[in-house]
């Protein structure tokens, strides 16, 4: 194959959430409707197994049931990009080579994470892959929770190994992104920049990056696309409006609560039932999911994505307030038996 600038991936990939049934295991029919839901709304390509979809918290085989699952559902209208991280190279190369026959895009791998390991042996471990894998790869870096993956790293791979072909950085630094793409795109102009930080979405599409794998997608999938859109078209006014009000949102749903379940939360005003995450909460931590919920709530249905919640948005309402928590907790609940649910 050529390697062109032609050949790269671009556009919003949705990381997304994996409903669960009340048993905690994979609700499949709604996974489904996710899939079509997410498809419909205009993402570009999804991606599953990745951070947002908790894949540390599912078992080898229930994250190839999950892809297995979407792929089916797709049918190849929109490129997947698939986690296949796992806890040695031997068996990451074995999900490799499953994920290709399923006729997945690529797959997405994060540098090796719990030890802390050097440079060099991060290399050592992507080329391992690169050397062996039957389908393109994409770098994951996120510092935050894995050991990073540096410069040279990034333009050693690319330059040793064609298979090889992008970099999903969730780092959310822009002058890291640009050193990458300086060194990388002169010998591989067909190698692909993702950014994972959806706050910084359309600066890093201005600097050169392609698109994104980004959280918000999952739940707010019209505003991503169109943030895309009008920055790939040079319509910088409005995609900076769009990209401040998208900062607001995904602070709410990152910073005010353990990720990720304030995206769980906002995903099921959207009409998507993420059911309970397998990461139990604590009875005060389920009162406090509550009030952000109707927080988000607040906000989905001030940009017109759903209707307000039972009681209304009170301007200056302050979220701590006991009152408030009891009034919420009571109209869910409320809520709840209105439609049956015990």
């Amino acid at each position: 194959m050529t390697l062109t600038a032609a050949n790269r991936l671009r556009g919003i990939f949705t990381p997304n959430i994996v409903p669960l049934d009340g048993r905690g295991m994979i609700h499949e029919a709604e996974l489904r409707r996710y899939v079509d839901w997410l498809i419909d709304h205009g993402v570009h390509g999804l991606y599953p197994n990745g951070s947002t979809g908790e894949f540390t918290r599912f078992t080898p085989e229930e994250r190839r049931r999950i892809v297995a699952i979407m792929a089916d559902q797709t049918r190849g209208r929109v490129p997947i990009l698939a986690g296949a991280a796992e806890a040695n190279v031997k068996e990451t190369i074995a999900a490799c080579e499953y994920y290709h026959s399923l006729g997945v895009r690529a797959v997405a791998i994060v540098s090796p994470f719990y030890y802390k390991l050097s440079p060099r042996s991060v290399y050592a471990y992507f080329k391992e892959i690169g050397d062996h894998t039957p389908i393109d790869v994409t770098l994951y870096n996120i510092p935050m929770f894995a050991s990073p993956i540096d410069v040279p790293t990034v333009q050693r791979l690319a330059d040793e190994c064609e298979k090889i072909v992008a970099i999903k950085d969730s780092s959310g630094d822009l002058p890291h992104m640009i050193r990458m793409i300086k060194a990388v795109r002169p010998n591989r102009p067909d190698f692909s920049f993702m950014t994972g930080w959806d706050a910084a979405l359309m600066p890093m599409m201005l600097i050169g990056c392609d698109g994104g794998t980004n959280a918000t997608s999952g739940v707010v999938p019209e505003i991503t696309r169109k943030l895309y859109d009008l920055t790939l078209a040079g319509k910088l006014d409005e995609a900076r409006e769009l990209q401040y009000n998208l900062v607001d949102l995904f602070d709410a749903m990152l910073y005010s609560f353990d990720f990720p379940e304030g995206f769980r939360a906002a995903l099921s005003l959207r009409g998507i039932n993420p059911g309970v995450g397998r990461q139990p909460l604590s009875d005060d931590q389920r009162v406090e999911l509550t009030t952000i919920a109707r927080k988000l709530q607040c906000m989905l249905a001030a940009e017109g994505f759903t209707g307000e919640p039972v009681g209304g948005c009170p301007v200056g309402a302050t979220p701590a307030d006991p009152k408030l928590v009891s009034d919420i907790v009571q109209s869910v609940l409320a809520e709840l038996k209105k439609q049956g649910v015990k």
